[in-house]
C-alpha cells in the first residue's frame, strides 16, 4: 500500500494535485497517504442519490480539517438517459471533476475495481479498449489522471485504515445486487475467489496486456501518419482513432488531416481519394507516362528477362486502362489463369485499391498489372530485352 503511493509521487511532485474523496475507505486511504508526502486538495462529488449524501459530505469536511486539507464539494444532478444509474452516476462525476483547478486528479481505485471493471466490460462484449480496464495513468480534460492504488486489493486498503485509526463512511449502493457492480462484487466475486484465489490479479494483468496493446496500436498509428507527413492527431482523437481501427472489420474508413485512411488486413494504408474519370491512354515506349487522375505515374525500365518482352512493343503501342471486371492474367506458367480479384486477393491489395490501379492493355488482351506481374503470354525469355512497368503513387 505505502510502495504503491510512493510509487506515484514522481509523477505528482510540483503539480497542482486534487484527490477524489467519496468518503469511502479507499479515498479517505489515499488522501491521508499523498497528504503526508505532498500539498493536496480534495474533491468531493455530491450526488444526491443517496439520503445520506449530506452526513458523507459533512464527514468529508470534518476528516478534511483534521487533515489541514482543503476541500470543495461539487453538486452534481444525475441524469440516467438509458446508460444506467451507475454510468451516469459515473459520467456526472467526471463531468465535476472536469472543472477542478488542479494539474493531476488522483482517484481510488483499486485492484477490486479494476477486476469488476474489466469483467463487466468483457460480459458487455467490449474490445480491446474496454478489456484494458482503467489506465493507471492518462490525460482528462488538460489534467493528468492518477490511480495509485490500481494494483492494491481492497484488504490491503482496510489494514492499512485500521492501523492508521481512520475512519470512513460506507455506500450503500454498493450493496444493491440489481447494480451490475453491486452484483459482481456479492455474488460473482465470492464464487471466483473459492476456485481461483487470484482472479483479481490475473484480470488486472491481462487488463495490463491489453493496455500495452492498445499503446503500441497508438504507436503506430503516430509513426504511419509521421513517414506520411500527416499531423499528429490528440490524444482524444488517436484513442479514438485506435478504437475504431481495434473494433472495425477490414475496410474501416477513418477521416484525419484532409486524408482518408483505411485498415486492410491489420494494415493501416492511406486511402486516395475516389479518381476522376480516366480516358484510356497509350504508351508508346516513353520511359515515364504521368497519370494525374489515377494519383501516381508509371515508370519503365529496359532490363532483361522479368518483364514485358520489348518486341511487343514493336506491332504498336500498349493502353493503359482500369479495370473493366472479368479480367483475367497468367503471371505464372505453372498456375492456371486465373481472375484478377483472386490474384488481388491473394496479393493482398485492398478493394478500394484496385480500382483505381493503371493496367497495360495490347488490344483487349491484359499485358501486366500492378503488384501482379506479367502475363506469360507476353513475358520476355531470360536474358532478352524487356521493359519493366512499375507503378509509383504520389
Amino acid at each position: 500500500m505505502t510502495a504503491a503511493v510512493r510509487r506515484s509521487l514522481p509523477t505528482l511532485q510540483g503539480k497542482r494535485v486534487a484527490v477524489g474523496l467519496s468518503g469511502g475507505v479507499d479515498s479517505v486511504v489515499l488522501l491521508y497517504a499523498l497528504s503526508r508526502h505532498l500539498p493536496v486538495r480534495a474533491v468531493h462529488v455530491h450526488h444526491g442519490l443517496s439520503p445520506n449524501g449530506d452526513a458523507w459530505a459533512r464527514f468529508c469536511r470534518a476528516y478534511c480539517r483534521s487533515l489541514e486539507v482543503p476541500l470543495t464539494v461539487k453538486r452534481v444532478r444525475v441524469a440516467s438517459r438509458g446508460e444506467g444509474l451507475e454510468a451516469a452516476a459515473r459520467l456526472a462525476r467526471y463531468g465535476a471533476l472536469r472543472s477542478v483547478p488542479a494539474d493531476a486528479i488522483a482517484l481510488a481505485h483499486q485492484l477490486d475495481d479494476q477486476a469488476e471493471t474489466v469483467l463487466l466490460n468483457l460480459l458487455r462484449g467490449a474490445g480491446r479498449r474496454g478489456a484494458s480496464g482503467m489506465p493507471a495513468e492518462r490525460r482528462f480534460h488538460g489534467k493528468l489522471l492518477v490511480r495509485p492504488l490500481l494494483d492494491v486489493p481492497r484488504e490491503s486498503i482496510v489494514a492499512y485504515a485500521k492501523r492508521h485509526g481512520l475512519h470512513w463512511v460506507d455506500d450503500e449502493m454498493n450493496a444493491r445486487e440489481e447494480l451490475a457492480r453491486g452484483f459482481i462484487r456479492r455474488r460473482v466475486a465470492p464464487l471466483l475467489a473459492q476456485r481461483y484465489p487470484r482472479w483479481r490479479e490475473a484480470l488486472a494483468r491481462a487488463a495490463r496486456h491489453f493496455s500495452r496493446a492498445e499503446l503500441d496500436a497508438q504507436e503506430m498509428v503516430r509513426a504511419f501518419l509521421a513517414e506520411k507527413g500527416l499531423r499528429s492527431p490528440s490524444e482524444a482523437k488517436l484513442a479514438e482513432m485506435v478504437k475504431q481501427l481495434a473494433g472495425g472489420r477490414s475496410g474501416t474508413l477513418l477521416e484525419h488531416d484532409g486524408t482518408r485512411l483505411r485498415l486492410y488486413r491489420g494494415r493501416l494504408l492511406q486511402a486516395g481519394a475516389p479518381p476522376v474519370a480516366f480516358t484510356p491512354l497509350a504508351w508508346r515506349g516513353e520511359p515515364k507516362l504521368a497519370l494525374p487522375a489515377l494519383g501516381g505515374e508509371l515508370v519503365f525500365r529496359r532490363v532483361r528477362g522479368r518483364g514485358i518482352d520489348a518486341r511487343v512493343l514493336e506491332d504498336g503501342a500498349l493502353t493503359v486502362r482500369l479495370r473493366g471486371g472479368g479480367e483475367r492474367l497468367q503471371p505464372d506458367a505453372r498456375r492456371p489463369r486465373r481472375t484478377l480479384k483472386n490474384l488481388f486477393q491473394e496479393a493482398g491489395v485492398p478493394a478500394w485499391q484496385r480500382e483505381r490501379l493503371p493496367l497495360l492493355f495490347r488490344g483487349e488482351a491484359l499485358v501486366w498489372v500492378p503488384g501482379i506481374g506479367v502475363d506469360v503470354r507476353f513475358q520476355a525469355q531470360e536474358r532478352a530485352p524487356a521493359v519493366l512497368p512499375e507503378w509509383r503513387e504520389a
